[in-house]
């Protein structure tokens, strides 16, 4: 394809992207194209007459230089930025490029942002919600229990093997980002939710040969789709009555920041989360970051016995209680 054509092409993924996997408002998204459009606009005017792909950060950095010389405040320089760098962040997990070539710009510093996270008793009230009396119910409990139990991904979770889970213990084996495998603990609500919905509604199901190790599977026996766990959520969140753009990522920031907020070891909430750096963790962190030596799983509200109390078992579900 043509430079052009590539603009259009990649520019309309990453705004799929946008307004599903990170549910951004009309306009957060707004000003995420016009970023790439202000990076597509100064790359024809340079007449270099190359593609996203093709970027390197030398352009990058003439372009930043640009912006600076037109007078743009420091707030619209660091905007513009972002909205690069969470472009290139796109394609890289996209493996569409190697190297992120914004991975090394610096703009102006401000504060940063902390992700969306909801409150231990939103959590609860999505939780309690799901209709437990259907299959769907079972499973879809059982998959929001182990996202927000373990942080995971929503990739991770989707490819979650019934092989690797080490229920004796309460762990599970995880393979990441770039094919790294890290053991995390499960919790145990997670673990009883899923052997319900195993028990229960999984071995029921005509599962399509290649599907049979796959933990969460759909009605027609394969695994489930990444679209599919967002849909699966949005419905959970319109029940609880919840007004708020909700998605895998913010029950896995959820989890980070009720670690973290509650005491946890740090590093340790970083090899959860499977983060390679652990600045990209500290955007948890408020103003206590004083690493703790307890075990992470004391940490986590679900596990606590002294917040138990907070999120009362649903009807018919007396053994589901809090341990």
């Amino acid at each position: 394809m043509t430079h052009i054509q590539a603009w259009e092409t990649y520019v309309s993924e990453f705004e799929d992207y946008l307004k599903l996997e990170r549910s951004l408002s009309d306009n957060s998204l707004s000003a995420y194209l016009s970023d790439i459009d202000k990076l597509q606009q100064f790359v024809d005017m340079s007449e270099w007459n190359l593609s996203p792909l093709d970027i390197q950060q030398e352009h990058l950095e003439q372009m930043l230089q640009h912006i600076y010389n037109l007078g743009l405040s420091a707030a619209s320089q660091a905007r513009i930025l972002a909205g690069i760098k969470a472009f290139y962040k796109f394609l890289l997990f996209q493996d569409l490029i190697t190297e992120d070539p914004s991975e090394l710009l610096e703009g102006p510093r401000l504060d940063r942002k902390l992700p969306d996270v909801l409150s231990f008793h939103e959590i609860a009230q999505i939780l309690e919600a799901i209709d437990m009396n259907t299959p769907e119910g079972l499973r879809n409990r059982a998959i929001l229990e182990t996202l927000y139990s373990t942080g995971l991904r929503v990739t991770e979770l989707t490819e979650m093997k019934l092989s690797n889970i080490i229920r004796d213990v309460g762990f599970i084996r995880i393979l990441g980002k770039g094919n790294k495998e890290r053991i995390i603990p499960i919790g145990k609500d997670a673990l009883l939710y899923i052997q319900k919905y195993q028990q229960e509604v999984r071995q029921y199901l005509d599962i399509k040969d290649g599907h049979e190790n796959f933990v969460f599977l759909n009605r027609r026996g394969k695994k489930l789709s990444r679209v599919m766990i967002f849909y699966i959520i949005k419905d959970a969140v319109a029940q609880a009555g919840l007004e708020k753009n909700v998605s895998p990522h913010t029950f896995r920031h959820s989890f980070a920041s009720h670690l973290v907020e509650g005491g946890a070891n740090l590093r340790a909430v970083q090899d959860m989360l499977g983060h390679v750096s652990i600045t990209t963790t500290e955007i948890y962190t408020h103003l206590d970051r004083e690493y703790l030596q307890q075990i992470i799983k004391e940490y986590h509200p679900r596990s606590r016995r002294d917040i138990s109390h907070q999120s009362q078992p649903a009807k018919n579900e007396s053994e589901c209680t809090n341990n």
